[in-house]
């Protein structure tokens, strides 16, 4: 069995910065894809970013790009988001979750974490 957490959420100001990580509990961490994504007040969910199995190829939507980073640590089971020069729109809940398969569709995603909060606020 899959489990995923997230941390690192938080109040910050504009332009400030936060780190969000993922924690997998399970089998195989290395041999899913893991992406992050957010949902924002009164949106829908967005794949904001993904990593593949090695860490080696990445994706970003183009609101994030330039700003966030996206890792994995496979001996560590964790996945991160560095998320710099955050804006009052990055408000969102944001998930981390794992699939079979490298894509930014969320139905192919097949665990997800439960969210963190991340409020961008003066």
């Amino acid at each position: 069995q899959v489990q995923l957490v997230e941390s690192g959420g938080g109040l910050v100001q504009p332009g400030g910065s936060l780190r969000l990580s993922c924690a997998f509990a399970g089998r195989n961490f290395s041999s899913y894809a893991m992406g992050w994504f957010r949902q924002g007040p009164g949106k829908e969910r967005e794949c904001i970013s993904v990593i593949n199995w090695t860490g080696d190829n990445t994706w970003y939507t183009q609101s994030v790009k330039g700003r966030f980073t996206i890792s994995r640590d496979n001996a560590k089971k964790t996945v991160y988001l560095q998320m710099n020069t955050l804006k009052p729109e990055d408000t969102a809940v944001y998930f981390c979750a794992a699939a079979d398969v490298f894509t930014v569709l969320g139905r192919s995603y097949l665990h997800w974490g439960q969210g963190t909060q991340v409020t961008v606020s003066s």
